[in-house]
């Protein structure tokens, strides 16, 4: 059993209604999801839906069958990692939220929306629009607010001053995740790559990942 923190329904159904139906018995199978629940997208009869964390289910597993899920140091089109993550913009659950986390020389950015942090339950048309892009990623870097406990001084003026770069991009994804100053929590997550390079820091060279989640979840206590 996973402890989530984050869970976006709107990919999760996405997803899943892209699924090949012959395929849904096999994988709700490998689930343990009821096939009854399924009913409804195989048969086209009425039958209660899946909930929300059965059609997750699901859909890993299929992405887990179709694509070769990477690691966060080697992240393919999917990615997965296990890190301890600094979350930044929950406080305003109808804009943005920002997730990262550093191991060795790798740094994980991830952005998604406030609205699908577990807890969360703001109506879905008091949402401006969707953050698990990268033109809002870079905007909320520009507006960060001053509770998203920003360390000063920081360089977000620089965002989108001229021509979209690359090379700046990750720059500015690496000073924003180095000013931040909330504590991290252990997670692991699942998540879609945006963006992936390498930029050269004063400490060597590292490798930044930016991605949206499907999921993040806390990660299991080894001490317990």
């Amino acid at each position: 059993m996973r402890y989530y923190m984050y869970v976006s329904e709107s990919k999760v159904d996405m997803l899943f209604q892209q699924i090949p139906r012959k395929l849904l018995p096999q994988l709700a199978t490998e689930a343990k999801v009821d096939l009854k629940f399924l009913s409804l997208a195989v048969q086209k009869e009425a039958s209660p839906e899946p909930s929300m964390y059965e059609r997750l289910n699901v859909v890993e597993g299929y992405l887990d069958r179709e694509y070769s899920i990477g690691w966060m140091t080697e992240p393919t089109t999917w990615f997965r990692g296990e890190l301890g993550l600094q979350i930044a913009g929950y406080e305003d659950v109808t804009g943005p939220v920002f997730m990262t986390g550093r191991q060795a020389h790798t740094v994980v950015a991830l952005i998604g929306s406030a609205h699908h942090l577990l807890g969360h339950n703001t109506p879905t048309e008091h949402i401006p629009g969707s953050y698990s892009m990268l033109p809002p990623l870079f905007q909320l870097l520009r507006e960060a607010r001053e509770n998203w406990h920003i360390a000063p001084p920081d360089s977000r003026t620089r965002v989108l001053d001229g021509p979209w770069n690359e090379q700046q991009a990750l720059a500015d994804v690496l000073d924003f995740s180095g000013g931040l100053r909330s504590p991290g929590v252990k997670c692991e997550f699942l998540a879609r790559r945006l963006l992936h390079g390498t930029h050269i820091a004063e400490n060597g060279v590292l490798d930044i990942v930016i991605g949206t989640p499907l999921y993040v979840a806390m990660a299991e206590d080894e001490s317990a």
